[in-house]
């Protein structure tokens, strides 16, 4: 694996490694990550709570995502860096929202602050990068 070769490139390395270990977290153990996100744990289920499941498939898509990241760092896939700030900032208004209207616990709006800090710094350091025309090409 190539280390990123731009700014915007280590932004998109720091959120893919992240999404790496909350997925792996989630897999290993759901109720950790249910915890940290602020949601209760329960010592026992009732038949037709899924909530397992569901860990499983977001910790999945997490891990996923962040191996995604990485194999676009690694060939500097620019368009999908830009791709990622709108995306990233729809879901923080998504997840503050349902923060907002009680939907989720508050401790939730880290993970909203998570993707919006990593939108906005993905999209400064793009920015810079165009202005100052220090990118690196999409075909090294």
């Amino acid at each position: 694996m190539r280390l990123p070769r731009s700014p915007a490139g280590w932004t998109m390395a720091v959120f893919g490694v992240l999404a790496i270990i909350m997925g792996v977290v989630g897999l290993v153990s759901p109720d950790t990550l249910l915890k940290s996100l602020g949601f209760e744990v329960l010592a026992t289920r009732p038949p037709g709570d899924y909530t397992k499941t569901f860990m499983a498939a977001s910790s999945m898509a997490s891990l996923n995502m962040g191996v995604y990241y990485l194999v676009a760092v690694a060939t500097e896939w620019r368009p999908f860096y830009l791709f990622t700030v709108v995306f990233r900032l729809v879901t923080f208004t998504v997840f503050t929202i349902l923060v907002v209207t009680d939907a989720a616990p508050g401790r939730f709006f880290g993970v909203a602050l998570w993707e919006g800090l990593g939108a906005v710094a993905t999209g400064v350091a793009l920015w810079f990068e165009r202005k100052g025309r220090t990118s690196v090409p999409s075909n090294p």
